[in-house]
């Protein structure tokens, strides 16, 4: 996965539904988390904001879909022109910038597990990953599937 990706994928799940956890929620570990991505934190709100924009173009089922306007510093330098970003949320809307314009956004993906609704980046040759992981969430609602089905015959 390209760096442009992980970055985007590990700010969208720095919510995780499974464990009713979210770091924006203490600010000590947001800021560790920015820092450590060699980032500013924004304001836990601003972040939010933009992290439920982004999961909602990419998918949440629980998020309403909503515009969000971001600025963008654009720098000539001498390889050509440079999306600058310095916050965390600017340089995560910078990335989902390159990666729409290499045709990579539709790679970023929610999984439709009720319970789990993490961020991935599909990369799989055709593009038709749909769990976050086969092993665990695949595998769960395709043996609900089977359940429900085999349920319906034996009625």
């Amino acid at each position: 996965m390209n760096t442009d990706a992980s970055l985007v994928v590990e700010f969208l799940n720095t919510v995780n539904v499974e464990r009713g956890t979210d770091l924006l929620d203490d600010l000590e570990t947001w800021q560790r988390w920015a820092h450590d991505h060699r980032l500013r934190a924004d304001t836990p709100a601003v972040a939010r904001e933009t992290r439920n924009a982004l999961r909602a173009a990419i998918g949440d089922p629980r998020l309403p879909r909503l515009g969000l306007r971001a600025p963008a510093e654009v720098v000539l330098g001498p390889e050509g022109p440079l999306l600058v970003a310095e916050s965390v949320s600017e340089a995560v809307m910078a990335a989902s910038i390159r990666l729409t314009v290499l045709g990579e956004w539709i790679r970023l993906k929610i999984c439709p597990a009720d319970d789990c609704l993490w961020a991935f980046y599909d990369e799989s040759r055709n593009r038709s990953r749909t769990w976050c992981s086969m092993r665990s969430c695949g595998n769960r609602e395709k043996a609900r599937a089977w359940r429900a089905r085999t349920a319906d015959v034996s009625t």
